[in-house]
């Protein structure tokens, strides 16, 4: 083999990257591991550099020298990094490789690059050398993110699976690829008045029906739509049109594909060893190994990566109760205690403590979400006060408690009066966003609208009401693509939405009953300004059992605020009396049942004066028709 195959006197690696890598506070290690095009010598070619500490051998293999195994070697450092790595030069853009890994073990392995920018489009698993060049131009809304996400601002997430949004029925649904979802991406978006979108995960992942949530590349959006530039397209372009872009990250597990992450060295690497720690039995994946620190700086290198590489706003933290619990999924025996005897996974904590610090140091105008399923304290909650430190968590209990209420036959729905005003108790114990996410349209639990009761006006008329009290609930939004406009059917990766349901009255007004809730919500700010202060909220009446009425209001730290109204039956109530303490004229801003949302027109003709009647304890009181099914959003008028 000549010399001049690998070059070995050029590396990025500094004395102080090695210190941080085996601290494990490297969380840029995307500059310094994998490949990367350079110029060393007068020639152009790639870095290669891996982690794979107990190989005996490491070549680069790939389009470049026929994937041959032995003419390429890397060189381990003499550091006790586990690092392998050379300069090889004539390699370019485009070109394909794996690393071939001989383990101490005997193992023999071909692996993707656990750093790699791209990869082959499954199913295929290759990955590619690939720079990350691109111009961006969303420089106004980086200047004014911090507004957009910040907790006092109104925050409405359209959660949107990129493969199945939208397909190209004239040629057989294929995708759409980044750059063509894009201009109708972000036309619907604005129309409709959400402020974010989120993503089902991104990264390069083999098989699709796992959505996303079974990845290999966590440094390469996936190729099935196009390159990396193409991505940072479509974010540029959501940015330029005053939409926030969130993806949903997944730290809790990666799968078992031969060309991936497990045993990657031929030991249990980025998962843990023994298998009641390192195995996921739900979903035959491997869990990471949060405990050592080379892992740690993998996952928040990658989550780090996102944010500055790709300008992402937000990321959504997947099964976080899987990470933080020993025993989830498991049975008696099944399971390891921790030191103390306990369940909590301790490495988990500390890891998730540390992705968010690091993650609010250098991006402060960005929020970490959590898909967090239990009741453990302080998700978000700041480290500095014994808290996780996401930004905001889902609310899991407010979803189930809503979704089983309204699939009640309202006849009944006065005996479980309880599972639609309990979640008021919990509200403001952490910062919540409200889910009607992808999870809940799956797997035989049907859409949205076939959760609801009764005949078809009443399915839509409920959803209708649902999705109002939803807005007018304090907590953030977030709604899965189809839910807005009635999609009948399952969600079905493999499918389009059933876009063509828009032509029909109902869909169509569900649609624009939604378009309207996002508008009021961020126009008005008592509806979004003390989300998560107990200050933004009051109750009229929740006791209202026998008629199945709540009324309560919503406010703003200037005292405006927001009178709403839901009647969760089909009888209509005439003369429905709530009690208020401003006279004058409270303005009818928004009416599930208006004709145009597909309702039955009944109503306040515009709004009502207070009256002088003591009710709800309040001096005074507004006489109300309450539609059947409806809800009502009313303002008094400074006159």
């Amino acid at each position: 083999m000549s010399k001049d195959n690998v070059l070995y006197d050029f590396s990025p690696f500094t004395d102080f990257d090695i210190y941080l890598f085996k601290e494990g506070n490297h969380f840029k290690l995307y500059e310094k591991l994998g490949a990367h095009l350079v110029k060393h010598r007068g020639e152009e070619g790639v870095y290669f550099s891996v982690w794979a500490p107990n190989a005996e051998a490491v070549f680069v293999i790939g389009d470049f020298n026929s994937w041959r195994r032995d003419t390429h070697p890397l060189k381990s450092r003499w550091d006790g990094s586990g690092i392998w790595e050379g300069f090889i030069p004539g390699v370019k853009q485009g070109d394909r490789y794996k690393y071939y890994i001989i383990s101490r073990y005997g193992y023999h392995l071909e692996k993707g690059d656990p750093y790699a920018f791209m990869w082959e489009s499954p199913p295929k698993t290759a990955s590619i050398v690939w720079n990350l060049e691109y111009q961006w131009n969303d420089q106004n809304w980086m200047k004014e993110r911090i507004k957009r996400n910040s907790l006092k601002s109104p925050i409405s997430i359209y959660e949107v699976h990129i493969g199945s949004w939208r397909r190209v029925p004239e040629e057989n649904g294929r995708f759409l690829t980044y750059r063509e979802i894009a201009p109708l991406l972000i036309q619907y978006v604005k129309e409709m008045g959400f402020t974010h979108v989120e993503f089902l995960p991104v990264m390069e992942h083999p098989f699709y029906g796992s959505w996303g949530y079974q990845v290999t590349g966590y440094f390469a959006p996936t190729s099935r739509y196009g390159t990396p530039q193409d991505f940072m397209y479509l974010v540029d372009q959501l940015h330029q049109n005053g939409i926030g872009v969130i993806l949903d990250w997944v730290p809790s597990h990666f799968p078992d594909d031969g060309h991936g992450l497990s045993f990657f060295d031929g030991t249990y690497l980025f998962e843990h060893q023994d298998p009641k720690k390192g195995y996921h039995p739900h979903w035959h994946s491997y869990i990471f190994n949060y405990g050592r620190n080379e892992v740690r700086n993998f996952l928040i290198s990658s989550a780090i990566f996102w944010l500055e590489k790709y300008h992402i706003d937000g990321l959504r933290v997947d099964a976080v109760a899987s990470m933080l619990y020993l025993d989830y999924g498991r049975g008696d025996g099944e399971w390891i205690p921790n030191q103390y005897g306990g369940k909590e996974n301790i490495d988990a904590i500390i890891f998730l403590r540390r992705l968010n610090e690091t993650v609010y140091r250098e991006f402060p105008d960005t929020q970490t979400i959590a898909e967090e399923s239990t009741a453990w304290p302080m998700v978000s909650r700041p480290t500095y006060v014994g808290g996780l430190g996401f930004g905001m968590k889902w609310n899991m209990g407010w979803m189930h408690d809503t979704l089983r209420y309204f699939s009640r036959d309202p006849i009944y729905r006065k005996f479980h009066h309880n599972d639609i005003t309990f979640s008021i108790w919990y509200a403001f114990s952490e910062n919540f966003v409200l889910p009607l996410s992808h999870d809940e349209v799956v797997h035989g639990k049907g859409s949205l609208i076939e959760k609801m009761p009764g005949d078809l006006w009443q399915k839509f008329a409920n959803l209708r009401l649902l999705f109002g009290y939803m807005w007018a609930h304090p907590g953030k939004k977030i709604l899965f693509m189809g839910g807005e406009f009635g999609q009948w059917r399952e969600w079905n990766h493999d499918m389009s939405l059933d876009w063509h349901l828009l032509q029909y009255p109902l869909p169509e007004g569900l649609r624009l009953w939604v378009r309207d809730l996002n508008l009021l919500y961020t126009k008005e700010t008592a509806l979004h300004e003390l989300d998560f202060n107990p200050e933004g909220f009051e109750w009229i009446d929740c006791t209202d059992v026998e008629q199945s009425v709540i009324s309560f209001l919503r406010k703003d730290k200037h005292g405006q605020c927001i009178l709403v109204i839901c009647n969760m039956t089909p009888v209509p109530r005439i003369g429905y009396r709530v009690g208020v303490s401003l006279e004058g004229y409270w303005k009818e801003l928004l009416n599930s049942d208006a004709m145009v949302y597909g309702g039955s027109g009944m109503g306040n003709f515009g709004g009502v004066f207070a009256e002088k009647v003591s009710w709800h304890g309040r001096p005074y009181s507004v006489s109300l028709t309450l539609p059947p099914l409806g809800i009502l959003f009313l303002k008094p008028e400074v006159l």
